[in-house]
């Protein structure tokens, strides 16, 4: 079985707020000096899943895409380090300042160049953005089935047999291959890789694709192809007003804030 794990590259959502600025004009986040970007974590746990399936079944192959800038092979090193078996980047100016749609094409364009692909495993969501739509659309592109938030996945059947999260519970289903699933927090945590594992994945070579070597037209992925427009970036100003309840004793002061509440119409 040859499965594919989509990672991205994100801001650490560790940084202190103190250290998050937008650029007003580009509407863009500027990066935090001293403080690097991380793998999304949604994504670390849908390769943890990728990798309790190539452990269970001997012969399996895992691979990880992400696409993004150099820094992004940070990434793929991480998910190589897991366990992972090929790494493959995709960057391209064209591929710049896109949305979800885009995204998705660019990385199913890439799924089917590797031609041999049984599942594709997402994180739930990016934990920057947090919109939970490239998943979906990969499979939209690939004509796949899809399964999404799932907290369990083990081959069996005619295919993967997957526990998903719903509001009330939890449902069990089973989706032929090949198939697209996001993986939720609820499976559990990503491994840690120790230090040779590390060192091992240091010196993979990471395969790099181009707008070109996937047959893709510059004009339809990108800013260029995107159908989300961006109006304004910013950062929510905080602030409040309070407004002591004045009285002798606490009923006094409830009765006080009660009729506030009531003049005001709240109650």
């Amino acid at each position: 079985m040859h499965i594919v794990v989509c990672a991205k590259q994100i801001p650490d959502p560790e940084t202190p707020p103190s250290a998050f600025k937008i650029d007003a004009a580009s509407n863009k986040v500027i990066p935090a000096q001293g403080i690097a970007p991380v793998l999304s974590q949604f994504d670390a746990i849908a390769a943890e899943a990728a990798l309790r399936i190539k452990e269970a079944n001997p012969g399996s192959k895992v691979t990880v895409i992400s696409m993004g800038a150099e820094s992004a092979q940070a990434a793929i090193k991480q998910v190589l380090a897991m366990g992972a078996d090929e790494g493959v980047l995709l960057n391209d100016p064209a591929f710049e300042d896109g949305d979800s749609h885009t995204t998705a094409t660019v990385l199913a364009a890439a799924i089917k160049k590797l031609g041999d692909v049984n599942a594709v495993f997402c994180g739930r969501q990016a934990a920057d953005w947090d919109m939970g739509q490239v998943g979906l659309l990969v499979a939209e592109d690939l004509g796949w089935p899809a399964a999404i938030i799932a907290k369990g996945v083990t081959t069996g059947g005619a295919g993967l047999q997957i526990t998903r999260v719903l509001e009330n519970g939890f449902e069990s289903l089973e989706t032929p291959l090949p198939a697209v699933v996001t993986v939720s927090n609820e499976f559990g945590e990503p491994r840690y890789p120790k230090l040779p594992q590390i060192m091992a994945a240091a010196k993979k070579t990471v395969t790099n694709w181009k707008v070109g070597d996937l047959g893709l037209d510059p004009g339809a992925v990108g800013k260029a192809g995107s159908r989300l427009k961006l109006e304004k970036l910013f950062i929510p100003e905080k602030g409040g007003k309070v407004e002591l309840m004045e009285g002798d004793t606490p009923q006094a002061q409830a009765a006080a804030l009660v009729a506030r509440l009531m003049a005001d119409k709240i109650l």
